[in-house]
């Protein structure tokens, strides 16, 4: 074998590798945390594409809640999703408004949104992650 048979091995080596990479963005403009469970971690095969950016969730039920509201976990977790930093306005965020209630009561690291299950308690609104955690609440509203 001669030597430059050697770096056609390792370029081919990286053509390989780096085809299984999201297209166009470096690890640094990926998101490492899931933005709807926060602290669970991204997982590579949970990904997503939006406006051309590629977005990591923790999970397929995290994928089917981001499907529906994207926009919103952009702005509500900008922090974690530095693949749209500088895209606020061609996103739109601005016309966003926010819920003054940012995380389930029940399950404290999971974002709401104005499409989660929700209750009336006290004559203020709460939102909820899931209805798992909606009728847990409605067992034992007032210890929660």
């Amino acid at each position: 074998m001669k030597a430059p048979f050697l770096p056609r091995i390792t370029g081919f080596l990286c053509l390989a590798l780096c085809a299984f990479a999201p297209a166009g963005l470096r690890a640094e403009e990926l998101n490492t945390k899931c933005p709807i469970m926060i602290e669970d971690d991204a997982d590579s095969e949970q990904s997503v594409v939006f406006e051309g950016k590629t977005v990591l969730l923790c999970c397929g039920k995290c994928s089917k809640l981001w499907a529906k509201n994207q926009n919103y976990y952009i702005k509500a977790c900008p922090d974690l999703l530095p693949q749209f930093k500088g895209m606020e306005t061609q996103l739109g965020l601005d016309k966003i408004t926010l819920l003054p209630q940012k995380f389930c009561p029940m399950k404290k690291t999971s974002v709401v949104t104005p499409d989660s299950p929700s209750t009336e308690y006290k004559g203020v609104k709460v939102y909820f992650f899931d209805d798992r955690a909606l009728t847990k609440w409605k067992t034992d509203a007032d210890n929660y």
